[in-house]
């Protein structure tokens, strides 16, 4: 298991820039399976949770060659669906998330698609009930082992367009469908679509390989199903929670930063929700602007003059994936700030690291937090913690990078995940991590 060693308390300079992005690589992945033409992916991000995929991709029969850095090629004309019910395959989809999303493209193209229960971020419950009613209205059908959590569909006849209004706005749930109904005889329509920019960039990439897909960017998505997809060629948007993440470091640290290839227009209400929070970010053509917050950051309280409120909702809300930055920052703002995390019960339990650090937060519940400000009038204080998930590790090393002291963060194999190559890009800024077997 490895650690960052973190010398906290320094000011970091210069620019950054942000990977791809994590959650569409996995969408995009997974569709390479619709077709047997070759596709070209660029902006990969070299990270664990999506090099997994790839392997898991490689095992199923794909064809993968790197062609430079964060460019691969993938073609799907020899798949072994056989795989799918093997132990190996169990045990390797078993172990992550992002994998649900082959079950799409699979039942599409092949007629059948199974997945082991998927692993990934210990933040609650995720159920996979979306994806699954999706598949059964398209004429799946569905079959679950209780003894080994493997979950199966299957349409020997084929999948038939039809409409349908999801329980809930599921981003993966609605990659999935979108995938299975491309290929699907007739129309579909699915009503609560997930919108984000990652469905967004999916279904532009679909269009691009011959699908007829409209309402893209809004929660009713409109499929005319087609008899085969061809090979395209995308690229990946830079990570909109990499690009929060670097806001939350450059205020909390008191940094001059600038942030290149944002993509702004993909950035919805991110950019004002931190401005919220107190923190000046200048936008400079594509890139964000911090300059370094020598007298702190002040919060801003609603119009009625209330606690202002942070709370996650889908797209065009503000995403979950965030919270946990934001309240790290709103540590040392001047201010208070009510966090209330909508979709899962377990995310903000990592609150109990940052109280050991000195943060002043009252956990209300599984789903509210309220952070009261120091305004950097009480530095947080170094200690040893452990990564619990993704988000949280990025937001434990941040606070790790404005506190007082030598920090030590363990399990940060959870950060690898999502964040491709951390230390060595904030070393080239001024931070002062190392990291160590």
């Amino acid at each position: 298991m490895g650690t960052f060693k973190i010398e906290g308390g320094v000011a970091l300079k210069g620019e950054i820039t942000p990977q791809g992005a994590k959650n569409e690589a996995l969408q995009i992945l997974c569709a390479v399976l619709l077709t047997p033409e070759k596709i070209t992916i660029n902006n990969i991000p070299d990270i664990i949770d999506v090099n997994k995929l790839i392997t898991l991709l490689k095992n199923l029969g794909v064809k993968v060659e790197k062609i430079g850095k964060g460019s691969y090629t993938f073609q799907s004309d020899e798949v072994n669906v056989g795989y799918l019910e093997t132990e190996a395959f169990k045990k390797e989809g078993g172990s992550l998330r992002g994998s649900i999303m082959i079950v799409g493209p699979l039942l599409a193209r092949y007629g059948r698609g199974y997945i082991p229960k998927p692993g990934g971020d210990k933040i609650g419950r995720r159920r996979l009930d979306t994806h699954f009613e999706g598949f059964i209205n398209l004429g799946a059908k569905f079959r679950y082992n209780r003894e080994d959590h493997f979950y199966g569909v299957e349409a020997a006849d084929g999948l038939q367009g039809t409409d349908m209004l999801l329980d809930e706005a599921s981003v993966t749930g609605t990659a999935n469908i979108v995938m299975a109904a491309v290929l699907a005889k007739g129309t579909t329509t699915i009503y609560n679509a997930a919108c984000e920019p990652y469905l967004q960039q999916l279904s532009k990439m679909l269009n691009s390989m011959g699908a007829k897909i409209t309402g893209v960017g809004s929660n009713l998505l409109k499929i005319e199903g087609v008899e085969k997809l061809s090979g395209c060629t995308h690229t990946i948007l830079p990570d909109m929670i990499e690009i929060g993440s670097w806001i939350g470091l450059a205020a909390m640290t008191k940094s001059e930063i600038t942030i290149k290839n944002v993509s702004w227009d993909n950035l919805g209400i991110i950019p004002n929700t931190f401005r919220k929070l107190g923190i000046t970010l200048e936008r400079k053509g594509d890139d964000i602007y911090i300059p370094a917050h020598t007298n702190g950051y002040e919060v801003k309280t609603d119009i009625d003059g209330s606690i202002l409120t942070i709370a996650d909702a889908p797209w065009p809300g503000f995403t979950p994936d965030l919270l946990s930055i934001v309240l790290v920052v709103a540590t040392q703002a001047k201010g208070d700030v009510l966090i209330h995390q909508k979709m899962f019960e377990s995310r903000l339990f990592f609150t109990d690291k940052l109280i050991d650090m000195g943060a002043k937060i009252m956990l209300c519940d599984p789903h509210r937090a309220v952070v009261i400000g120091h305004d950097f009038k009480s530095q947080l204080k170094a200690t040893t913690m452990s990564s619990p998930d993704i988000r949280a590790g990025i937001s434990l090393l941040i606070a790790a990078l404005s506190a007082k002291g030598t920090s030590t963060i363990q399990n940060i194999e959870q950060i690898d995940r999502g964040y491709e190559d951390i230390e060595a890009r904030l070393r080239a800024i001024g931070a002062r991590i190392q990291r160590e077997d």
